[in-house]
């Protein structure tokens, strides 16, 4: 999506880029692994076919992705100068995907590529940011946000739960969950037997604030 095709975020771990052809060596090289594959239900791409992706997304007008860079420990601003952005190492992605355009649900999606990098707070500043950025940008109503996860990757089904991400389904037999945001909600009318879900604090970043944290990508 041509959307967000010069727009940085800068949050206090992470920095939110668009997806350029600068990013797709790395980027393929993170596809090359059964788990990302796997957690991501994607399949592997060849250098070329990656790089024809990459092009697809930035054009296509259901589909809205972010690279997630590491901010650098020592930066003293909250905006970075150019040499010093494109110098930050990658650590993952988000995505948005619209298959019904603004008028359906908007599927969100989050990869931190190494192990090393989860745990770390990346994933849930970034989607933050990415949520509202939605919300108050498209914009997309908060209850259009949808997440659909297998349902042996509990950390991320947690991670959008603390979101303010209920489940509302579980389908077993694609051994998924489906989740959408709806602040407030009880699961209790959801069969969520087998999974091994704990009490969650949710983090309100309806109330986040791009204020400030907002540049341009060169």
């Amino acid at each position: 999506m041509r959307l967000n095709e010069n727009t940085v975020i800068y949050g206090d771990r992470v920095i939110l880029v668009p997806y350029r052809a600068e990013h797709v060596s790395t980027y393929h090289e993170w596809m090359k692994s059964p788990e990302l594959l796997q957690l991501t239900a994607s399949e592997p791409l060849s250098w070329q076919e990656e790089m024809e992706m990459q092009q697809k997304w930035h054009l296509d007008e259901d589909k809205l992705t972010f690279i997630l860079l590491e901010r650098p420990p020592s930066s003293t601003s909250i905006i970075l100068p150019a040499e010093e952005l494109h110098s930050c190492r990658m650590v993952g992605d988000v995505n948005l995907f619209l298959p019904d355009g603004l008028e359906g649900d908007g599927e969100c999606e989050i990869m931190i590529a190494s192990k090393e990098d989860r745990r770390r707070g990346f994933a849930r500043e970034a989607l933050s940011l990415f949520l509202y950025y939605l919300t108050t940008t498209l914009p997309l109503p908060p209850t259009s946000l949808i997440a659909r996860i297998g349902s042996a990757n509990i950390p991320s089904i947690t991670l959008f739960r603390k979101l303010g991400f209920v489940i509302t389904k579980h389908v077993k037999v694609f051994d998924e969950v489906e989740l959408r945001y709806s602040a407030g909600a009880m699961e209790d009318s959801v069969d969520i037997a087998g999974l091994k879900l704990g009490a969650v604090e949710v983090f309100d970043w309806e109330n986040v604030s791009l204020e400030g944290r907002k540049g341009k990508y060169d």
